[in-house]
């Protein structure tokens, strides 16, 4: 089993940063993929940023040179620094650690992100 804790969560204006981190505990995978993934309030779930074991990242569209995903192997955690923050971005943030070995996929409990207007 994997543990994942995130914290940084909060309330911010338009226009201003957050950092978001998350500790990971437990029997991680060796080759795994950490993302950070959103919901706002009646959506559905969607991709935030990922970045494997090799530092490969991706984002989503929306996010593009706004947020920076990174990741430090050693001490197991990975962050996303979010500048520039629109209302739009308000969810709720949520780690994610996958396995792409055994297809494993485990979640932390979630960060709520608000940004006013």
């Amino acid at each position: 089993q994997v543990q994942l804790v995130e914290s940084g969560g909060g309330l911010v204006q338009a226009g201003g940063s957050l950092r978001l981190s998350c500790a990971a505990s437990g029997r991680i995978p060796s080759i795994n993929v950490m993302g950070w993934y959103r919901q706002a309030p009646g959506k559905q779930r969607e991709l935030v940023a990922t970045i494997t074991s090799g530092d490969i990242t991706n984002y989503a569209d929306s996010v593009k040179g706004r947020f920076t995903i990174s990741r430090n192997n050693a001490k197991n955690t990975v962050a996303l620094q979010m500048n520039s923050l629109k209302p739009e971005d308000t969810a709720v943030y949520y780690c994610n650690c996958y396995s792409i070995v055994f297809k494993n996929s485990y979640w932390g409990q979630g960060t709520q992100v608000t940004v006013s207007s």
